[in-house]
C-alpha cells in the first residue's frame, strides 16, 4: 500500500489535467445547511471530484469540513451531533462559576450586560459573544492549526463574510479555519462581531450568500452552486417585528444571491433543495433538511454525470485528498512543547495559566483543550476565550487569546424578586448594584449596592485579592439594613418591628477550590427596633465579635437542583448589648452556630433534592436578637414566610422533581418541573424545649420552571396543624 500511494497521486495529478476543474459553491441557510450534506452525498457517490469549495454562513462550516478532508458520511455523523442550540447561549453554567460570582448571580438575576466606561454606558455589540459556539465549532474540526493559506487544505477553501464598516464582502483565505467558519455565519446584532486584520466581520450572506465568484476566481472551470436559501414571505406573514426583520435579511441575501446567479453559465450546474418550508433557526430540521439535498442533486446527475471519474480516478483523487489531511491530522498526536498567552485583560497570566490547565510536554486532546477554555471563560472576566495551535519542528505551539468584556471594567447589575402567598403581604424586592473591577493590579473590585421593595438595603464591599492567582483575599464590608420583623401566632400576624441596623464586616479569606470558600474576620452593628404602638421609644442595641465562614457551592441550580451540593457554616462569637434594660440583661456573650446543607441527585428526567437547616445560640430567647426564621415554601410549606420565630431551628426537606417539559413536552430551551416535597421542623426561644415530637410535619406540591431570570414557580402547601398555603414566586431563589 505504501508503494501504491506515489503511484496513485500520479494518477490523480495526470488526471486532473485531463478534466475541467470543478468548484463547488455552499449558500448560507442556517439549520437548512444539512441539505448541502446530502449534496456531498451524491457527488462522492458518483464520483464527482471537488477541486476548490467555498460557502457562506452555514455553507462554510459544511465547505470547511470537507475542505479539511472529512467525506460527507464523516460531516453527517459530526453535524448531527452537535448540539447547535448550545450555540447560541453564552450563559455560563452556573455549576462552573466561581463560588463568589454563584452568590451574586442567585442575587442579581437578570442577566445584563451593562457597563460604564469613558464616562458612558456601553453595552456588547452582539447579544451573545460567541464564545460556545467557537467551542462547537473546534469540536467539529479538532486540533486543527493555522493555515498561512487555505490552499494547503485538501480541497482549497475560501469562507464569506461581510465587512460590517463597509458592507463590502471578504473572502477569508488564511488564519484559523474555525475562525473564518465563525464569522461568515456571525449574524449582526444576535452575535458579536468578529475581528480580523482590523476589520469588524458580521455574516457573510449580506454581502455574497452564494459565492460563484469566489470559486470561479480560484480557478474552477466548472462551477456546482447549492442554493438553500430561504424564499421571500407574503403579506399575511409579515405580521410580527420579527418577522419584518426576517424579511428584511432575507431580501439583502436574495439580492446577492441573484447577482451571482448571473454568473453562472450553462457549463455549471445550479442546485436547488425544496427547502423554503423549513425553518432557518430550528436545528431540528437537520434530519429532514439532509435527504431533501441527496433529492434535489439526483435530479441534476443528468448535468453532472460528465464530471464522474473512474473507480480508479476517483481512487486516486481520495487518496491525493487523504495524504494532503495527513500532514495536519498527524499534529494531533505530538506534544505542545510551549503554552502562549496573548491576554488582552488583567487577569495575570499566572491565574490563566494555573486555570488553563494545560502544561507543555505531551499530547492535548480536543476535550481537554475545550475544558480549559472552558475553564478560563467560568473566571467570568472574559468577552471571549480562544485557542490556536502553530506547528514547528520541535512540537505545538498552543497560544490561548483572551478579551477582556468591551463594556466593561465596571458593570451595573440587576435582580428581581417577588413572593405572594396570595394574603394581604406581597413581597416584591427590586436588587441594583454597581461594581468596579480591576480597581487596582491585583485586580480588587468595589461593589455598591442598594435593595428596595419588601427588603430595604444600602451596602458598600470592597474585595481584594492578595496574590496573582487570587486564592487569598481580603473583604471589607459596610451596609444599612431597614427589615420589618415580623411576629406571628402560627400563621396569623400579631405585631410587626421595624429594626434599623448599620453593619461593618471586615475579613481575610482563602478561595480553597473554585466552589469554597473560608473566611475568618470581625463583625460589629448598631441597630434599633422600634414600633409606635408598642414601644415608647426606640429600642437600641449593639455588639462586636468574630466570625468563620465554610461555604461550598457546586449545585447547578440554586433553586431547582438536579446536581451537586451547597454547604455553609457560619459561626459568630459575639458579645452583645442592650439598651434600657435590666444591669443583669444588658450584656451578653453569645456564641451562633448556623449550618445549611442542600443537595440534589438526578437520573434522567428525575431529580431528588434534600435540605438541612440548623441554627443555636447559646444564649436563650430573652437575652438575644440574634434569631433564625422558618416558614414559606420548601421551608415548612403551609406557612407565612418566616413566620416562625426562634432561637433553635432545626428543619428539613426531601423534595421530588419531575421534568415534564423535557421528558412529556419537547421543550428544550426552559424546563418545566413537577414537584412534590415532605418537610419538617420547628423553632425554640429554650434549649430546654427542643425535641422531634414537637416537629411540625409539612409537605407542598408545585409546578416551576428555570429561566435566564431566575426560578418561576406556582405551589401548595400544607402542614400537619392545619395551616395552609398557595405561593407565586418569580426570580425568587427557595
Amino acid at each position: 500500500m505504501i508503494r501504491l500511494v506515489p503511484l496513485l497521486l500520479l494518477l490523480s495529478v495526470s488526471q486532473a489535467w485531463a478534466r475541467p476543474t470543478v468548484g463547488l459553491v455552499l449558500s448560507g441557510g442556517g439549520a437548512k445547511g444539512a441539505a448541502h450534506v446530502g449534496v456531498l452525498k451524491v457527488l462522492e457517490a458518483n464520483h464527482i471530484p471537488v477541486d476548490y469549495v467555498a460557502g457562506t454562513s452555514i455553507g462554510a462550516y459544511v465547505a470547511g469540513m470537507y475542505a479539511l478532508g472529512y467525506s460527507a458520511t464523516e460531516i453527517e455523523a459530526i453535524m448531527m451531533n452537535v448540539d447547535w442550540n448550545a450555540g447560541y447561549s453564552d450563559t455560563i453554567p452556573r455549576e462552573s462559576l466561581g463560588y463568589r460570582d454563584k452568590q451574586l448571580r442567585d442575587q442579581y438575576n437578570i442577566p445584563l450586560n451593562l457597563g460604564y466606561v469613558d464616562n458612558e454606558v456601553k453595552t456588547p455589540s452582539g447579544l451573545l459573544q460567541g464564545q460556545s459556539m467557537s467551542i462547537l465549532l473546534r469540536q467539529s474540526t479538532d486540533l486543527v492549526r493555522q493555515f498561512g493559506s487555505f490552499d494547503e487544505l485538501a480541497i482549497p477553501y475560501r469562507a464569506v463574510a461581510t465587512d460590517l464598516e463597509t458592507s463590502q464582502p471578504v473572502i477569508l483565505s488564511r488564519g484559523s479555519i474555525v475562525n473564518a467558519m465563525q464569522a461568515s455565519a456571525t449574524v449582526p446584532g444576535a452575535l458579536q462581531p468578529m475581528v480580523q486584520d482590523g476589520k469588524l466581520l458580521v455574516d457573510g450572506g449580506i454581502a455574497n450568500n452564494m459565492p460563484v465568484d469566489v470559486v470561479k476566481a480560484m480557478g474552477a472551470e466548472v462551477v456546482i452552486a447549492v442554493d438553500i436559501g430561504s424564499p421571500l414571505v407574503d403579506k399575511s406573514q409579515l405580521n410580527s417585528t420579527i418577522a419584518v426583520l426576517n424579511q428584511l435579511s432575507t431580501m439583502l441575501t436574495n439580492v446577492s444571491t441573484e447577482a451571482q446567479k448571473k454568473l453562472l453559465t450553462d457549463k455549471d450546474v445550479l442546485i436547488r433543495p425544496a427547502i423554503d418550508d423549513l425553518s432557518t433557526t430550528d436545528f431540528s430540521v437537520m434530519s429532514r433538511a439532509l435527504p431533501l439535498g441527496e433529492v434535489a442533486a439526483n435530479a441534476a446527475l443528468a448535468q453532472l454525470s460528465h464530471l464522474s471519474l473512474s473507480e480508479e480516478e476517483y481512487l486516486a483523487y481520495r487518496a491525493a485528498k487523504r495524504q494532503k489531511s495527513l500532514q495536519w491530522l498527524g499534529e494531533f498526536e505530538r506534544p505542545v512543547v510551549r503554552v502562549a498567552f496573548d491576554n488582552h485583560s488583567k487577569v495575570s497570566e499566572s491565574l490563566l495559566r494555573d486555570t488553563l490547565g494545560i502544561a507543555p510536554g505531551k499530547a492535548v486532546t480536543s476535550e481537554e483543550l475545550n475544558r480549559g477554555i472552558e475553564r478560563l471563560y467560568a473566571l467570568n472576566r472574559f468577552e471571549r476565550v480562544d485557542a490556536e495551535f502553530a506547528d514547528t519542528a520541535d512540537g505545538r505551539v498552543l497560544t490561548v487569546n483572551t478579551k477582556a468584556k468591551s463594556w466593561g471594567p465596571n458593570y451595573f447589575q440587576l435582580g428581581f424578586n417577588w413572593e405572594d402567598d396570595f394574603t394581604l403581604d406581597s413581597a416584591v424586592t427590586l436588587d441594583l448594584a454597581y461594581t468596579m473591577t480591576d480597581v487596582n493590579s491585583k485586580g480588587a473590585e468595589w461593589r455598591n449596592e442598594l435593595k428596595l421593595g419588601y427588603e430595604k438595603m444600602a451596602a458598600t464591599e470592597f474585595y481584594q485579592p492578595l496574590d496573582p492567582d487570587q486564592s487569598f483575599y481580603g473583604r471589607s464590608r459596610y451596609e444599612y439594613e431597614i427589615k420589618a420583623w415580623e411576629l406571628f401566632d402560627a400563621n396569623n400576624k400579631l405585631f410587626e418591628l421595624t429594626k434599623k441596623t448599620h453593619r461593618a464586616d471586615l475579613g481575610l479569606g482563602y478561595n480553597y477550590h473554585q466552589h469554597g470558600i473560608i473566611e475568618l474576620g470581625f463583625t460589629g452593628e448598631i441597630g434599633t427596633l422600634s414600633n409606635d404602638a408598642l414601644l415608647v421609644s426606640d429600642f437600641g442595641f449593639n455588639s462586636y465579635g468574630g466570625y468563620f465562614k465554610f461555604g461550598f457551592d457546586n449545585l447547578d441550580s440554586i433553586s431547582f437542583p438536579t446536581s451537586g451540593n451547597r454547604v455553609t457554616l457560619n459561626v459568630y462569637v459575639r458579645k452583645e448589648n442592650f439598651d434600657d434594660v435590666p444591669e443583669e440583661l444588658a450584656s451578653i456573650s453569645s456564641v451562633q452556630v448556623e449550618a445549611d446543607w442542600k443537595g440534589a441527585l438526578g437520573f434522567g428526567n428525575h431529580a431528588f433534592v434534600g435540605k438541612v437547616s440548623l441554627s443555636t445560640v447559646n444564649e436563650e430567647g430573652e437575652e438575644t436578637l440574634n434569631l433564625s426564621e422558618l416558614g414559606g415554601f420548601l421551608n415548612l410549606s403551609g406557612y407565612h414566610k418566616n413566620s416562625l420565630l426562634g432561637v433553635h431551628k432545626l428543619f428539613g426537606a426531601f423534595i421530588y422533581q419531575y421534568d415534564l417539559g423535557r421528558d412529556a413536552l419537547g421543550m428544550q430551551d426552559y424546563p418545566l418541573y413537577l414537584g412534590a416535597s415532605v418537610e419538617a421542623g420547628n423553632v425554640w426561644w429554650q434549649r430546654s424545649d427542643v425535641a422531634l415530637n414537637d416537629l411540625i410535619y409539612a409537605g407542598s406540591l408545585y409546578i416551576g420552571t428555570d429561566t435566564d431570570l431566575g426560578p418561576a414557580a406556582l405551589g401548595f402547601g400544607l402542614s400537619d396543624d392545619g395551616e395552609r398555603a398557595f405561593y407565586l414566586f418569580v426570580g425568587k431563589n427557595f
